[in-house]
């Protein structure tokens, strides 16, 4: 994972993204990357899973 920080308490799931880090652009080159769980993901110690991708237009 690509600056995505996860935890869980109880049944609440809580993200933390540093929205001023980027990772450069994207494949198409049309958007920077600024977070990524580089496909989905299994939520620690649950059977949910998550994909996240967070961009902003170059």
């Amino acid at each position: 994972m690509k600056n995505v920080d996860m935890s869980v308490e109880g049944t609440i799931l809580t993200i933390k993204v540093d929205l001023s880090k980027e990772f450069g652009p994207s494949s198409t080159g049309k958007t920077i990357i600024v977070a990524s769980t580089e496909g989905n993901v299994s939520i620690p110690d649950r059977q949910e899973k998550i994909g996240l991708n967070v961009y902003r237009k170059k």
